[in-house]
């Protein structure tokens, strides 16, 4: 066996609870992360086991205790991240920052894939998010464009989506369509609701600040500086897609998500979403996130239900 080193940090100036986590869950998680033995006693956490694993462990101490002292408020998810973030050799430590901070608190990425998401609609002008329900797509894509409308980055948003239940087409639209596809535009409005206060909510919309619109009413615009969203995408047909991402004008960014096992046309074939992966596969200032199981933020259960229904339409009864 190789020689044991140990080293104590302390904690002294944050509220050990938050550091170490209920029931010292986060210490439990630093433990089997590194492979060491932290104990903690009152204002003083010990590390012991190989050098460079106590150095790694007591190094993510330090940081969480400065992001503590720093005001920033630490969960077992976002702890979870981090270590996950690590285990994969990216580098550095990963501590999601907060997106948006609402009435219910603040919303941030929750995986290391909604992490990545989120820094490419950062960094990019067009993004598709692309991956099963609850992995948080909609939600995040909506939470960036609201910061960047408060932030003065665009002046506008536009939340789309297709309503192939309602026969939305790029022809005619009969005088009741908005009222018919209501329901299908009802998540979009319900981000929002998360995001913003009831009265300044309604004032965005009455003035066209934010508008949440079926697909078919952005033929014919030309988007500046605005924060363009189309979700529920893989039920576009190619030319509705081609149609969307060429209203983009000056300023401008695009999230396109969708879930391409979630197809409700006639020919799965023929969604938009697919082939979009195809032509624009080598376009430099485009960007493909593709989000898993692994990125399910919802009940518990849900990861297990996606992943149960993979192994079923894989031909598998395990």
């Amino acid at each position: 066996m190789g020689e044991k080193v140990r080293k104590r940090i302390s904690v002294a100036g944050v509220d050990p609870l938050l550091l170490y986590g209920r029931r010292d869950a986060h210490l439990a998680a630093i433990e089997r992360r590194f492979s060491v033995k932290v104990v903690a006693r009152g204002e003083e956490v010990m590390v012991e086991g190989d050098p460079g694993r106590v150095e790694q462990a007591a190094g993510l101490l330090e940081k969480l205790k400065g992001l503590l002292e720093n005001g920033v408020m630490l969960d077992e998810m976002d702890l979870q991240v981090a270590l996950e973030y690590l285990s994969e050799e990216k580098g550095g430590l990963l501590v999601p920052e907060v997106i948006l901070s609402t009435r219910r608190g603040p919303i941030r990425p929750r995986s290391v894939g909604q992490y990545l998401y989120v820094q490419a609609i950062r960094s990019y002008d067009v993004v598709f998010g692309i991956g099963p329900a609850g992995t948080g797509k909609t939600y995040l894509a909506v939470a960036m464009a609201v910061a960047a409308l408060r932030e003065r980055k665009v002046s506008k948003i536009v939340l789309s989506r297709p309503a192939v239940e309602a026969g939305e087409s790029l022809g005619f639209l009969p005088g009741d369509f908005l009222e018919k596809v209501d329901p299908y535009l009802r998540p979009l409005y319900d981000a929002l609701e998360d995001m913003l206060p009831p009265e300044k909510l309604k004032a965005l919309l009455e003035n066209r600040t934010i508008e949440v619109i079926p697909l078919a009413y952005m033929r014919g615009r030309t988007l500046n500086n605005a924060f363009a969203i189309l979700d529920e995408a893989q039920n576009t047909l190619p030319v509705q897609m081609k149609m969307f991402l060429t209203r983009l004008g000056v300023g401008s960014k695009a999230v396109v998500t969708g879930d391409v096992t979630q197809i409700d046309l006639p020919d799965p074939k023929s969604s938009g979403l697919v082939q979009i992966q195809k032509i624009l596969a080598d376009v430099e200032g485009v960007k493909f996130v593709y989000l898993s199981e692994q990125d399910v933020v919802r009940h518990r259960l849900v990861r297990e239900i996606i992943k149960a229904y993979d192994r079923f339409k894989d031909g598998g009864t395990e």
